[in-house]
């Protein structure tokens, strides 16, 4: 990209604000379209379109979902970034665009409110650890007990360095006092769960979507899940904070908007976005997916990356340097 995004959103923002577009009160008049970085036919994208779908129902305009994948995220929050801040184009950001490694991919990690200005939140996706049936790992224990008489031995697949399932692993060996060596794989978990199913990496650190069906199949073992609590879905599965307490790893979906997006835009889409999250039905068939509805107003969504990001710091800045030496 020739030009940084939040160059290019600061020189609009200053455009949008000369030519003061006077707002319609029948917002929204017209489609939506809401960029992602998700890959077409993904579990995440599946599950961003099925709220999609309902939200454009609710605000009686298609929401029009545009995949831009590629670069870490950076091609998505570009192409969102350049687009006119009337309300018609939004962005839905991974927590992975606010927790990467500074310079992996351009422009990244986000920071709000200073590249986008927050709308809502649709999900968050706990990350599952789970390990290969050839391990002989049957539990979270066993798996730091090993780990601990082997360090650095044991190693985890991880879809792509610096980001969350590897920074997972990370913060894992940190709170553990172990050391696991990661194996990172560029074509998402199911490249990984080929080599994790047939024994040649013992873990897998990933959101359940993409490991479903080898969970369900029996073809990988579920350890732990690092959410704040045991998930309805799988109350016989333990969480991290049972062993480790404080343990909380997850993924995160939302939406921002351009800079310059008028408030009552923001606030209208929020509403809807709330209105949708709370049918029992949506929740139930996205939970099915790992993903738990998670509606935030907009400041909410603003303390809660802020947080994460704060929260992630240490590990980022432990990973730098280790990767320094």
């Amino acid at each position: 990209m020739k030009t940084p995004f939040r160059v290019a959103a600061v020189a609009l923002f200053a455009l949008a604000a000369t030519i003061a577009p006077t707002f319609a009160d029948d917002y929204p008049n017209k489609p939506i379209k809401v960029i992602s970085d998700s890959a077409p036919g993904s579990a995440i994208d599946v599950m961003f379109r099925m709220v999609m779908d309902r939200l454009g129902t609710e605000l009686g305009q298609q929401m029009v979902p545009i995949d831009r994948p590629g670069a870490g995220g950076a091609i998505a929050a570009h192409a969102a970034s350049e687009s006119i801040p009337d309300g018609y184009t939004l962005f839905a950001p991974a927590l992975s665009l606010f927790i990467s490694l500074p310079g992996k991919a351009e422009n990244l990690p986000l920071i709000l409110p200073r590249d986008f200005l927050p709308v809502g939140s649709l999900a968050e996706l706990p990350m599952f650890i789970c390990a290969s049936v050839h391990s002989g790992i049957k539990t979270l224990p066993d798996l730091i007990a090993r780990a601990k008489a082997r360090p650095g031995e044991i190693s985890f697949a991880a879809t792509g360095i610096g980001r969350l399932t590897h920074l997972t692993g990370l913060l894992l060996g940190s709170k553990a006092g172990i050391k696991l060596a990661a194996v990172p794989y560029a074509g998402g978990p199911a490249a990984a769960l080929t080599d994790v199913i047939g024994g040649r990496v013992p873990l897998i650190i990933e959101g359940y979507s993409g490991l479903a069906g080898a969970i369900q199949g029996h073809t990988i073992t579920a350890l732990a899940v690092a959410s704040t609590h045991r998930l309805p879905d799988f109350p016989n599965l333990p969480t991290v904070a049972e062993t480790l307490p404080g343990f909380a790893a997850g993924g995160w979906q939302g939406i921002v908007a351009p800079l310059g997006t008028p408030a009552p835009a923001i606030q209208k889409v929020n509403a809807g976005l709330k209105t949708v999250l709370s049918d029992a039905d949506l929740a139930k068939q996205l939970a099915t997916r790992g993903a738990y509805v998670a509606p935030m107003s907009p400041s909410e969504v603003n303390t809660f990356i802020n947080t994460q990001q704060e929260e992630w710091r240490p590990v980022l800045e432990a990973f730098e340097a280790s990767v320094k030496k």
